[in-house]
């Protein structure tokens, strides 16, 4: 038959639809696996943490998307996936446990987007029906026009349109769908809820079972998206004993309602759209929000709803297609597993316990979400300067605070393999090894990541520091201060002595980072030249693997190859230099110097293979090395440069400084106020060690 002869809301076009591809019919599972894995484009491979994980794009796009949360990711694809393909998963949660603040809330909420912008693609629109004209069969007074109070698929009403499942095979065969389609819909297929059927059945008597006149009775409309209203997503977050109820889940029996029925047993007297269940029971994402938190009897309601994927109330059913993610605080769900009555529950969810982030180049993106994307200003409305050392000195400080106590690793090292970086000779091996200790552990807090200063806790600080005089008066974040505001932070926020003593220990280890920092800031600024110690890092790293060279002649100058412009470079090899250096690193005998000599030229070969643009700037200790030679010999003349800079009495050394501070605000992305007040922070002796 023309499909153009049924219009365009009939239960035919609707499956006619489907058929040709325009509409789909699938559980909530097979739709958020298809937008994950949709297409093999969207997903790579990442090395974490000593492990091969895949990685999904689709939750890192946007202006604000997902940072890290990697083996998060991957259990939760994994869950729906093993859901979609009719595992023991379609009967279960998925359950994220952490820490306040380390982005569980922001995941939810951001599938939940990512979800309603794919269902907002015309292929991908969820479909339900209704009933109209039921002024015509009575009972119902000024009601005419039911919804399906579950958002039930226009296909499910398809495969429940006759009380004979051979009766709606042959309704479908007759549309046009094959064998094969039809097994599969039916292993989506579930019976109709209580009051659909209760008033299906009523049209069916009206109608005398003439099926072409029901069919007048239905009409095909399309799910609403929309957040505000909770339906396709939707979230229940956890209230005190008092006000919670399971009617906020559920739905109750409606007054309204009764006022115009007149049969007493109808299902539709109770309002299910009440419930926070029934407006996401269409293929929709519901979100318990600290779920341990519920009184008992709530949380009895969502293992029933789990276990069945049903609504229950009074005898009566409605068959749910949700997907239930819940939260919830380590503090919470351990005072929950106290509870040994509890059991059930936790056997019917996926647990995953999220850790902050230990990657601080990854938590670099995150304090800019942080500090703001919008332009900042000073309370006088004056433009307020980022110092561009702000970023790493704060995503640092809270990253350290979050690395465990460990035997075999420092928390710096730690930090850096984390990061992927170098760690002297400690190889990413060993930071597995570490990981797969702690996570052995059965306290969740000891675990790798657990403990440690939050994402809120930084917004913190963040806000701290704009509101000190200082800032506001020099209409700059200065970096320097960002640890005086996370000392604030610690002592006001943080409870445990033990953790406070690690954490002011941790702030200790990020200013001498921040010291580094500094140190190359001030050489580049005194070369005049943005990456003056890039080039003589890495001129150092050409020379030890050129000193060996067979085409080296006797005017020590080599020829090679530069990986990252293709280009022939001549280099003169200085000795000098390269002792000068090593001696900085502690390297005295020869062994030791052809041990470190060897161990850069392997990462030299490890690295460029991966990133042709690899700097060697992670490798702090040589930069620091490299900077410290320099700043020696290239100042030796006019003695320290700490003291040109601090003795400004003579014109020559206000001279340099004028140029410094000229550098600095015109090629660093320094401001006046930041300059200055970082070239004071080198001339003390501050945070040296």
């Amino acid at each position: 038959m023309n499909n153009n002869s049924y219009s365009p809301k009939s239960l035919e076009n609707h499956v006619l639809q489907v058929l040709a591809g325009n509409r789909r019919f699938e559980n909530i599972f097979q739709a958020i696996t298809r937008m994950i894995l949709g297409s093999s484009s969207q997903i790579e491979k990442v090395f974490v943490n000593g492990r091969n994980l895949y990685d999904y794009k689709i939750f890192r796009q946007g202006d604000k998307h997902i940072i890290g949360m990697f083996e998060e990711i991957n259990s939760f694809v994994s869950f729906v996936k093993d859901a979609a393909e009719g595992g023991s998963s379609r009967e279960m949660a998925f359950v994220l446990i952490g820490e306040p603040g380390n982005g569980k809330t922001f995941f939810v909420d951001h599938l939940g987007k990512l979800y309603r912008d794919f269902l907002s693609i015309s292929e991908n629109r969820r479909y339900t029906f209704r009933f109209r004209d039921l002024q015509k069969i009575g009972g119902y007074g000024r009601i005419n026009i039911i919804e399906s109070q579950t958002y039930e698929d226009p296909m499910i009403l398809a495969m429940n349109l006759f009380e004979d499942k051979q009766q709606n095979i042959n309704f479908l065969r007759n549309l046009g769908v094959s064998d094969k389609q039809i097994e599969t819909f039916y292993k989506n297929f579930r019976p109709l809820g209580a009051c659909t059927f209760y008033i299906w059945n009523q049209i069916r008597e009206f109608c005398n079972d003439d099926i072409e006149e029901m069919k007048k009775f239905i009409e095909v409309v399309a799910v609403p998206i929309s957040e505000s209203r909770g339906t396709i997503t939707g979230k229940y977050a956890a209230k005190d004993k008092i006000t919670s109820s399971a009617v906020d889940l559920l739905g109750d029996e409606s007054i309204t309602r009764l006022l115009h029925i007149m049969d007493t047993d109808n299902p539709y007297r109770f309002d299910l759209r009440r419930g926070a269940l029934a407006r996401v029971a269409g293929g929709g994402i519901h979100f318990a929000d600290e779920i341990f938190k519920n009184k008992r009897d709530l949380v009895q309601v969502y293992l029933g709803v789990i276990q069945n994927r049903t609504i229950e109330m009074e005898g009566f059913k409605w068959p749910l297609d949700t997907l239930i993610v819940a939260t919830s605080n380590n503090a919470e769900f351990s005072r929950f597993l106290e509870e040994k009555e509890q059991a059930p529950i936790i056997d019917r969810c996926r647990l995953s316990y999220m850790s902050h982030n230990t990657n601080y180049k990854l938590q670099q993106k995150l304090t800019t979400f942080a500090i703001g994307s919008w332009e900042k200003t000073t309370f006088s409305n004056e433009k307020l300067h980022i110092d561009p050392n702000l970023n790493y000195s704060l995503s640092v400080a809270v990253v350290l605070s979050r690395m465990p106590k460990s035997d075999k690793l420092s928390p710096v090292e730690m930090m850096k393999l984390a990061a992927g970086e170098v760690a002297g000779e400690k190889s990413i091996k060993t930071l597995s090894e570490v990981i797969n200790e702690l996570n052995n552990d059965p306290d969740i807090t000891k675990r790798f990541g657990q403990k440690g200063l939050g994402h809120r806790n930084l917004g913190r600080a963040i806000q701290i520091l704009l509101e000190r005089s200082e800032t506001q008066e020099g209409r700059c974040m200065y970096a320097g201060d960002i640890f005086l505001a996370l000392e604030t932070v610690i002592l006001d926020y943080v409870q445990e002595p033990n953790e406070r003593t690690k954490y002011f220990n941790d702030l200790k280890t990020a200013r001498t980072l921040h010291r580094k920092n500094v140190m190359t800031a001030i050489f580049n600024a005194y070369m005049d030249e943005p990456a003056a110690i890039e080039k003589d890092v890495l001129n150092y790293v050409n020379m030890i693997i050129g000193i060996d060279a067979k085409n080296l002649g006797p005017d020590r100058i080599w020829t090679y190859k530069d990986p990252q412009t293709g280009k022939l470079i001549a280099l003169k090899i200085d000795e000098t230099f390269i002792n000068s250096v090593e001696e900085r690193l502690g390297l005295k005998s020869y062994e030791q110097k052809q041990s470190y000599r060897t161990t850069i030229a392997k990462i030299y070969g490890q690295k460029m293979i991966q990133d042709s643009n690899y700097n060697f700037m992670d490798n702090n200790d040589l930069v620091k090395a490299v900077t410290d030679v320099r700043l020696k010999s290239d100042v030796a003349g006019a003695g320290s440069l700490v003291g040109a800079l601090s003795n400004r009495t003579n014109e020559e050394n206000q001279k340099l400084y004028n140029r410094m501070i000229d550098t600095m605000v015109n090629k660093l992305g320094y401001c006046k106020t930041c300059a200055q007040k970082t070239i004071e922070y080198f001339c003390t002796h501050d945070d040296v060690n």
